[in-house]
């Protein structure tokens, strides 16, 4: 049997039946709720960006000590001039062990030395030479 357009429109056709809030089988439409339906989430006052300012960068005084120091060492110019200092501080370490490693006879004298050997040397020389003076 041939249904006229008009007929066809006022039918119920599987594809119509759910496009129609109504004919959801007695549930109701706001139930199920729809993209229209959300409420706004709450945004946040300040800039707009997922989070206020305020929080993000409470009130230095609010802040722990720990916290300060953080945001402190946090800077480039911080990183950069903490870098310099380190530096430095290796260096002059490095320069002790060459001192030290001059002072300790070995054979060829020119040897290269790591570090703990430089140490493990210098230990067992100390010990010789306070043997020698002992003597």
């Amino acid at each position: 049997m041939m249904l006229s357009p008009d007929q066809a429109a006022d039918s119920d056709h599987p594809s119509s039946a759910h496009s129609d809030p109504e004919s959801l089988g007695g549930t109701d439409a706001k139930a199920l709720g729809s993209v229209s339906d959300l409420e706004p989430v709450e945004e946040a006052e300040g800039d707009g960006k997922g989070g206020s300012r305020a929080a993000l960068y409470p009130h230095p005084q609010q802040l722990s000590r720990e916290e300060k120091r953080r945001r402190r060492r946090a800077t480039a110019k911080y990183r950069s001039a903490h870098a310099t200092r380190e530096r430095i501080r290796v260096e002059a370490f490095n320069l002790a062990f060459a001192e030290l490693r001059k002072l300790l006879p070995t054979l060829p004298p020119d040897k290269k030395l790591s570090k703990i050997e430089i140490l493990r040397l210098a230990i067992c020389y100390i010990s010789y030479l306070n043997h020698v003076l002992d003597v």
